[in-house]
C-alpha cells in the first residue's frame, strides 16, 4: 500500500485539496492520509459548497493538526510523501525552518528528513523577497515548489480545467496518472508561410 499524506492549509485555492482528494479516492493502492489546519475549515467554509467533513469523507486516514503523536509525525511510518495542497505562505515557512508546532508542519519535515517527496503548491500572489528566499530555502532543503499556474496549451475552458492541471502535474512527481488534462504533444506543422 502506497501512503500519500495530504496537507490542506487555509490558503484560498481549498478546491486544489478537494479534487486531489477525489483524483486519489479511485486510485488502487494508495492510502490517504488527510491533515488540515483549523484555518484551512474555515477557507473551505468561505469559498466552496463543500464543508470539512466532505473532505474527510474522501480521505482514507484523517489526522487532527493537534494530535502531534499521529503516525505521520514519525519517520517510523513510512509513506511516499506529501503534498500541501494549497499551502499558505504561512506554513511554507513553518515547514522551511522545522517550527514543528503542528501536525501539518512536522509531517512535512518528516517528508524531508527522510528524503521523501514534499510537494507544496504555494497560493500566493505578489511574492515578495521574504516569500521567494522562504521557497528557496524549501527547494533547498528538497520540497518541490509547484504553484498552481495554469497551462493554456490545454485549452481550459473552466475553472476545473485549470484545476485539474495542477491536480495532475502534483499526482505526476508521484507517478500517478489520472487522465486529467491534456498533455502537450509535438504540434503539427504550422499553418503559416
Amino acid at each position: 500500500m502506497r501512503r500519500i499524506i495530504i496537507g490542506i492549509s487555509g490558503a484560498s485555492g481549498s478546491v486544489y485539496g478537494y479534487r486531489l482528494l477525489q483524483a486519489l479516492r479511485g486510485v488502487e493502492g494508495v492510502e490517504t492520509h488527510l491533515v488540515h489546519t483549523a484555518s484551512a475549515a474555515r477557507t473551505i467554509e468561505l469559498e466552496m459548497h463543500e464543508r470539512i467533513a466532505d473532505f474527510e469523507a474522501l480521505a482514507d486516514v484523517v489526522h487532527h493538526d493537534d494530535d502531534l503523536a499521529s503516525s505521520i509525525s514519525s519517520g517510523s511510518f513510512v509513506t511516499e510523501g506529501m503534498i500541501v495542497i494549497p499551502c499558505s505562505m504561512k506554513s511554507a515557512a513553518a515547514i522551511a525552518y522545522s517550527l514543528n508546532d503542528t501536525l501539518l508542519v512536522r509531517a512535512a519535515d518528516v517528508c524531508l528528513k527522510e528524503r521523501r517527496k514534499l510537494v507544496l503548491v504555494v497560493r500566493e500572489t505578489p511574492l515578495h523577497l521574504g516569500h521567494l528566499r522562504t521557497l528557496t530555502q524549501l527547494a533547498e532543503i528538497g520540497a518541490v515548489i509547484l504553484p498552481p499556474m495554469p497551462a493554456m496549451y490545454a485549452k481550459p475552458q473552466t475553472v476545473d480545467d485549470v484545476v485539474a492541471h495542477t491536480v495532475a502535474k502534483a499526482l505526476d512527481q508521484f507517478g500517478i496518472e489520472r487522465h486529467l488534462f491534456k498533455r502537450w504533444e509535438t504540434p503539427g506543422p504550422s499553418k503559416t508561410g
